[in-house]
């Protein structure tokens, strides 16, 4: 393996945390790999998400102390997608979907669900996104009408990931006539509930994502999450702290196309010599490690803000988001390029990571948001 590959980012952290880099790297290559390869496309690999918790890596998202430190969140991710995106991806949905719960659920919603998510046996949903409301989640119209003391929820969500095969699902509907934001309510809504329904989607990137269809679903007071009427901020506090480990995944991923191009290059022969004497491939290396590295310091130094407790910390995860998803995007497409029409074939490493690498530079707040936010912060 090239040193820059496994060393020279990782001088930012200390050493025990790069030791635990490269065992979560071990365990994905070793462990996670084979059974995502079993899994079938679009749906939810249950086997690899129980071996996520018997690995004990599940619980790393979970400590008994609190919430995930941001750092770690990133390190796991960046290291898992270095192997299998299927196991990083499989990892921060069990995040994604659960930490509303950690963060705003009553003792006994945590009870009930946080056990068997950390161990793998229970898959959670976040239900956010509707046709008419993605990057503007604010505009989202999934009503909740009062029925006695509780609701009873109906519409459609839409590019759901783990719908409609997740045990739970954290639900944002509109609760109250107040305009945007401020009328959302989130409840926990389990996946046997009356009237909840869904099906696949198909996408690019062949993960298990679907619509959520509710029809009169009921939900009491024991399932709403936080306050009524405080929904918004619930969604919002969990997407700050994963919004930088999205970067995190995308680090990982220019990583290990960063690696088979190098590969590549010193390997491959034309025009007389090694593909890496060619100044036009050279610098092509060049610029995609510079990248990359300047990527993962963004990260990096996005979720040190956000685990030292420093205000403002949106512009910095926007910034880490932003730039590492589109770095990616670069990375990849580059590495294909300079690997030519083998990287294009079916089940090729990049064949794999160009399919993968779209759709992060889209959810949890598009590229276009992140701009926003980082431009807003300037006038704060």
């Amino acid at each position: 393996m090239p040193a820059h590959s496994h060393t020279s980012h990782l001088l930012a952290l200390d050493e025990a945390r790069r030791a635990w880099y490269e065992e979560l790297r071990a365990l994905a290559a070793e462990h996670l790999r084979p059974l995502a390869d079993k899994g079938e496309p679009g749906r939810v690999n249950r086997p690899l998400i129980a071996a996520l918790g018997e690995l004990g890596l599940l619980a790393r998202l979970f400590p008994a102390d609190g919430p995930v430190r941001a750092m770690d969140l990133c390190l796991l991710r960046e290291a898992l997608a270095r192997e299998c995106t299927e196991a990083e991806t499989a990892l921060a949905l069990q995040g994604l979907g659960a930490y509303p719960v950690v963060q705003s659920g009553t003792s006994a919603q945590r009870d009930r669900w946080l056990p068997s998510v950390a161990a793998g046996r229970a898959v959670p949903a976040f239900a956010l996104s509707e046709e008419g409301a993605g990057s503007d989640a604010a505009a989202l119209e999934l009503c909740a009408e009062r029925d006695g003391s509780g609701w009873r929820l109906s519409g459609e969500k839409r590019w759901i990931s783990n719908a409609p095969e997740a045990d739970v699902c954290t639900v944002f509907a509109r609760t109250g006539p107040e305009e945007r934001a401020r009328g959302i309510t989130a409840f926990l809504v389990p996946a046997d509930r009356a009237g909840l329904r869904g099906q696949p989607l198909d996408m690019l990137a062949p993960h298990a994502i679907g619509t959520l269809v509710l029809d009169g679903v009921r939900v009491g007071p024991g399932d709403v999450l936080g306050a009524p009427g405080d929904g918004f901020r619930v969604a919002m506090r969990t997407l700050d702290l994963f919004r930088p480990s999205v970067g995190a995944f995308a680090v990982g991923m220019s990583r290990a196309a960063l690696a088979a191009a190098v590969a590549h290059a010193g390997e491959r022969r034309a025009f007389g010599g090694p593909l890496k004497d060619l100044q036009a491939v050279s610098h092509q290396l060049a610029e995609m490690v510079t990248r990359t590295e300047a990527a993962a310091l963004l990260v990096y130094a996005a979720a040190a803000a956000y685990d030292a407790g420093e205000s403002r910390i949106a512009a910095r995860s926007a910034m880490a988001k932003l730039y590492a998803t589109e770095t990616a995007q670069y990375v990849v497409d580059t590495a294909v390029q300079i690997h030519g029409a083998r990287a294009l074939q079916r089940g090729h490493l990049l064949e794999h990571l160009y399919r993968e690498v779209r759709a992060p530079r889209i959810y949890e707040g598009a590229t276009e948001v992140q701009r926003t936010i980082i431009a807003k912060e300037l006038y704060r």
